[in-house]
């Protein structure tokens, strides 16, 4: 009977292995569904409820016109969520960045210029500037005509860039560390150009510091 014992053990004495191999692999099974959720939605996995928010899917310039493959939705528990971020992707179809953003960043309301470049007459571009006194531009409001002026160069004087563009839009300062940009210039400032010389004056924008005169 001993022997056969040996050779033949009972079935009960190796179901505890069976079943503890069973409760390993589902326990397994259950970490890994779980890793998935915290990874894909890490703010409704703890419990904490979320708001779907825009946020870039690239670095985007100052200036830019948003389209659908610049900008993606992330969920954002509320107390991550900044003031004034946009919640839904067509509320920015076509909208001009105010200022510059990097990959990942929530886009709030004062990211945006309130007009569209699309709003202006024919023949006419929207173009970004920041002007050399952050001074001047709080003298701006929409629809304020302005003389685009460069300063003067070594041997020639200020030179009219521009003569009556119209204000667009005149965006907040923005104070906060990821802001991009020389602390020591103005808001971004979009003006409404002709066509013709509204690529010169983005141009020589970017080169140097450029001002307006009030009309």
């Amino acid at each position: 009977m001993d022997v056969l014992s040996k050779l033949h053990p009972p079935v009960f004495t190796r179901l505890p292995g069976r079943r503890t191999r069973l409760i390993r692999r589902w326990l397994a099974a259950c970490l890994l569904v779980t890793g998935v959720v915290l990874f894909a939605h890490p703010g409704s996995a703890r419990g904490a409820p979320t708001t779907p928010t825009v946020v870039a899917a690239r670095d985007l310039p100052a200036g830019a016109s948003l389209h659908a493959g610049d900008v993606r939705l992330a969920d954002f528990p509320g107390e991550t969520r900044p003031e004034g971020a946009l919640s839904t992707l067509d509320v920015v179809e076509g909208r001009q960045l105010a200022g510059a953003v990097r990959a990942g960043e929530p886009l709030t309301d004062v990211r945006l210029a309130t007009a569209l470049a699309a709003s202006g007459d024919p023949g006419t571009a929207t173009v970004p500037v920041r002007l050399a006194d952050a001074a001047v531009a709080g003298l701006l409001a929409p629809g304020r005509h302005v003389d685009v002026v460069a300063p003067p160069e070594p041997g020639a004087s200020a030179s009219v860039l521009a003569a009556g563009a119209t204000v667009v839009e005149v965006g907040r300062q923005d104070a906060s560390p990821k802001a991009l940009g020389p602390p020591d210039k103005g808001p971004l400032v979009l003006l409404r150009l002709p066509e013709a010389i509204a690529t010169r004056v983005a141009a020589i924008s970017l080169e140097r510091p450029v001002t307006v005169t009030l009309r």
